[in-house]
């Protein structure tokens, strides 16, 4: 499973201008079963993705396609780690 980390290096105005396209990217990845959750930090100075069911090969090939890496308007932080408790009932949904 990973964690990655989303980090603005554009100005706010820059980012809205790439969200539509970035949350086609999103919806592809959540159908395909790589994406857990994702949403923006708070403050909002970048995002966070939860990804499972691939490998890292893979799952930067899959952050490779994101329009907010190819316009160079954020970079990523990935973060893996091997989930050993779940809440109740979540263990169905993040492991990979």
């Amino acid at each position: 499973m990973f964690v990655v980390l989303l980090h603005y290096v554009q100005p706010l105005d820059v980012v809205e201008a790439h969200i539509p396209e970035h949350r086609e990217f999103l919806d592809r990845h959540y159908a395909a079963g790589h994406f857990v959750a994702s949403g923006p930090q708070v403050p909002r100075t970048g995002g966070v993705i939860l990804a499972g069911n691939l490998s890292r090969q893979a799952l930067d090939a899959v952050l490779a396609e994101d329009p907010f890496l190819r316009e160079r308007v954020a970079q990523y932080q990935v973060i893996e780690f091997h989930p050993t408790k779940f809440a109740p009932g979540a263990e169905a949904i993040l492991q990979s």
